[in-house]
């Protein structure tokens, strides 16, 4: 997650907004997002709703306990998935650096306003 903050700027400018969801509650997320320095909205779904309909759910993952799958997505402004990014290793995340090829690839960018 570190790359996206890092590249938030050439998400924002592509008009891409970056958000995290966590099965952690609100009292674990915060002290985390605090101390990494993230800047971008993350989302608590404590009771696995949004993991579930994107299939990230990881049975028996760390410590035993089902916990979410890293899953990276691109939406377009309907709601579709016009990318994904899926792995069963939660400590593999894919970079920043490759969403921003695929929001080119894909043409996701927001077009400039012409006058």
């Amino acid at each position: 997650m570190r790359s996206f903050q890092e590249k938030l700027s050439e998400f924002e400018k592509h008009g891409i907004r970056v958000v995290a969801i966590s099965v952690d509650p609100p009292g674990v997320t915060k002290p985390h997002i605090a101390k990494q320095g993230f800047t971008f909205t993350f989302l608590c779904d404590a009771k696995g709703e949004v993991i579930r309909r994107y299939d990230l759910l990881h049975l028996e993952g760390f410590r035993g306990e089902d916990i979410a799958r890293p899953g990276e997505f691109l939406l377009d402004a309907t709601g579709v998935v016009r990318w994904r990014d899926l792995t069963e290793n939660y400590r593999v995340r894919v970079k920043a650096e490759q969403v921003l090829k695929a929001i080119d690839e894909l043409g996701l960018a927001a077009k400039p306003a012409t006058n």
